[in-house]
């Protein structure tokens, strides 16, 4: 599995879990933080993973990866969006090993509440659950323009952006960063993104297995994870678990407002 790492190579270790849409290159939000607080912040490239895997071998071969990365050592986890249902079904395996799970953006099991007409992306979930044939035509498509009109691609992705997401793609260094990390996605991980989202819309979510410090950052303004998802998290999950609204933000302005905030509570927790 490929992997890439930000930060600085002797630092504490953090494995990311990108979202779907998504790429391991996504994680560079993180670099600059993590560098100015002495973390090796190691990103997985899951959607490299071969598609043929169930459900819980697709787990086990991450965290098997992970093991492989690092052996015992502790670690922290960082997961945004979709990737926040991977990264506490890989925290369950590794157990004592995780200190802390952050998850930024998050979503919750489908089953647990009427999120998906509230969801920017709830036809696309719908598709995947109950149309696949057509679900995988659609992701055909939208491959097809990630390779020929990938800022058109972006602009319709984008369409129904709220709060601070409006004025993040605004922005042109943000558009360069997403469009980098879109084209990568269905040009490149396809396959394996949608072995995400169609294994997202089935999963159950048992919050029992879940025994790390789990702390939610969230835009009270987001659309794609409507905010009742984190509160739904925040009820669900045993133990240490906390909520941080971030008020007035939505998606991917919630990852890059807390990506500072998440490299500084890491290097005091190490």
């Amino acid at each position: 599995m490929k992997t890439v790492e930000y930060g600085t190579k002797t630092g504490a270790l953090v494995v990311y879990f990108h979202g779907a849409p998504g790429a391991i290159k996504e994680c560079a939000v993180f670099d600059k933080h993590a560098q100015e607080n002495n973390l090796r912040i190691v990103s997985l490239d899951r959607f490299a993973v071969k598609d043929a895997v169930d459900q819980d071998c697709y787990y086990q071969q991450i965290a098997s990866q992970i093991k492989r990365i690092i052996g015992d050592e502790p670690l922290d986890i960082i997961g945004f969006s979709i990737g926040t249902h991977v990264a506490l079904e890989v925290g369950a395996i590794l157990r004592n090993q995780v200190r802390n799970i952050h998850l930024i953006s998050s979503v919750a099991p489908l089953h647990k509440g009427d999120f998906i007409d509230h969801m920017a992306g709830g036809s696309v979930f719908t598709l995947a659950k109950e149309s696949p044939v057509v679900f995988k035509l659609l992701t055909f498509c939208q491959k097809v323009m990630a390779m020929l009109a990938p800022s058109l691609l972006v602009r319709l992705l984008f369409a129904s952006a709220t709060g601070q997401d409006r004025e993040l793609i605004k922005q042109p260094e943000f558009i360069s960063y997403i469009t980098s990390v879109i084209k990568h996605c269905f040009q490149a991980g396809t396959a394996g993104y949608m072995r995400d989202i169609k294994q997202y819309v089935t999963w159950p979510g048992y919050f029992d297995a879940y025994t790390s410090n789990v702390q939610i950052w969230h835009g009270t303004d987001d659309n794609w994870s409507p905010f009742s998802m984190a509160t739904t998290l925040k009820q669900s999950i045993p133990g240490e678990t906390k909520l941080e609204a971030m008020q007035g933000l939505s998606h991917y302005s919630c990852l890059f407002s807390a990506a500072p905030k998440i490299c500084t509570q890491l290097r005091k927790a190490s």
